[in-house]
């Protein structure tokens, strides 16, 4: 599908870095979806003992040393795994790249809970004296330390920050670092979302309290998007960075173009804290296709939002009907059925999970799926087994969070 756009609006994906519960490269990653690979595993946290979590493995000391993790946070040291790993992916010469025309950009959901609980929690040792509160709680509570901790470790001097938008934050991070570009104000973006949430265990008594936080025998099982006895979310740590880029630039290098960015939106429920709204969902599916020049049947396969809470996925399946009733090609997958819900992550991860369909034309499935609810019921639901296709030209993402927030990203084969 060709673009309207002059090329040098034209952005593209050139660098893929990520770590998921189950994989720390797109390849493993992949192959863990295909494979039907669960992320999911019991967890040990403070005060709420034994949980189910979605758990990264990535190596730590790979793009840093161990001073500055211990000066730094969780969420900082996926962020720089994930930022030097595009990089690396998109075979940039770094040394070469202009640091003041980088520009950083990473979503997130919550930034500051891991470390005030933890400095909290040391001061309760102490008789809560607070001369042992660490002085390095500040710079690891600000919120955009994320993204500040990758240009420390870069060495970049463009513009940085987060993008708070709960459970949307990732493909929104994704659409600030596109927007950014075609504003000229950078000539690179790091670009994506990461979270560190099972490191407070607040996110677990929360969900606990809201009788929303997922449980099963087994872990692998526990994830279950539209399944009659799905029980709630499973917390998962994770992050994922793009490399984008210009149309013109990627081709003046040669690049490896992955994927282009076709069209994106984002609007608000004004509805509920916490219950989404099927007709704002609905909504921000049909801007993002008007923004792409394209219709619902021009979409290949659909990446679901669903958290596998009750009411949550009932309400987005009635949007995707509404949207795509007249297109019989589509396939619907979920990526949260393995790695549970990366919060800040989750838009781009999900996504970034789908993009190899557009070379391979293979869906990944959802798993867990062993009695759908009814009111799931979806045209092109791909359960449990991968699905060969004739094509992938277009993927959407739905990417929905906690008061109202939506956003949707789509993406199609790039076509000179």
């Amino acid at each position: 599908m060709t673009s309207n756009l002059p090329d040098e609006q034209r952005i593209v994906i050139t660098g893929i870095g990520l770590t998921a519960p189950n994989g720390d490269s797109l390849p493993e990653y992949r192959q863990a979806l295909l494979d039907g690979k669960s992320g999911v595993v019991h967890f040990e946290t403070r005060y709420m003992g034994d949980v189910l979590a979605g758990v990264c493995n990535f190596d730590e000391l790979r793009h840093q040393k161990k001073k500055a993790l211990r000066r730094g946070t969780r969420a900082g040291s996926v962020a720089i795994y994930c930022s030097r790993e595009a990089v690396a992916d998109g075979s940039i010469d770094w040394d070469a790249v202009e640091k003041s025309k980088v520009g950083v950009y990473i979503g997130v959901t919550e930034h500051g809970n891991v470390e005030t609980e933890n400095e909290v929690f040391n001061i309760s040792q102490y008789q809560y004296d607070t001369k042992f509160w660490s002085h390095h709680h500040n710079p690891r509570t600000v919120a955009n330390n994320p993204a500040g901790e990758v240009t420390l470790n870069m060495g970049i001097t463009g513009p940085h920050y987060t993008i708070g938008a709960a459970c949307a934050a990732g493909n929104m991070g994704v659409i600030q670092g596109a927007q950014m570009l075609r504003l000229g104000e950078v000539d690179l973006a790091l670009a994506g979302g990461v979270s560190e949430s099972i490191h407070t265990f607040g996110i677990f008594a929360s969900f606990n309290s809201e009788g929303a936080l997922a449980h099963h025998a087994d872990p692998t099982k526990a994830s279950r998007p539209f399944d009659k006895n799905r029980n709630g979310i499973v917390c998962s740590e994770g992050g994922c960075i793009y490399v984008l880029e210009r149309l013109p630039d990627a081709l003046k290098r040669g690049a490896k173009i992955i994927a282009e960015i076709a069209g994106h939106s984002i609007n608000s429920d004004a509805y509920d804290y916490i219950l989404p709204h099927p007709e704002r969902q609905a909504e921000a599916m049909r801007l993002a296709l008007e923004r792409a020049g394209m219709t619902a049947n021009d979409v290949d396969l659909l990446s679901s939002h669903a958290t596998a809470t009750q009411l949550g996925d009932i309400q987005e399946v009635k949007a995707i009907r509404e949207v795509f009733a007249n297109n019989s090609r589509i396939r619907i997958n979920n990526t949260k059925s393995y790695i549970g819900h990366t919060m800040g992550a989750a838009g781009v991860l999900e996504l970034t999970g789908n993009l190899p369909s557009l070379e391979d034309s293979v869906v990944h499935p959802t798993i867990n799926l062993d009695e759908l609810d009814p009111e799931c019921e979806l045209p092109g639901l791909v359960a449990n087994s991968p699905e060969k296709v004739d094509r992938v030209d277009v993927i959407m993402n739905n990417s929905f969070g906690m008061l109202g927030i939506n956003s949707v990203l789509i993406v199609k084969r790039f076509v000179k």
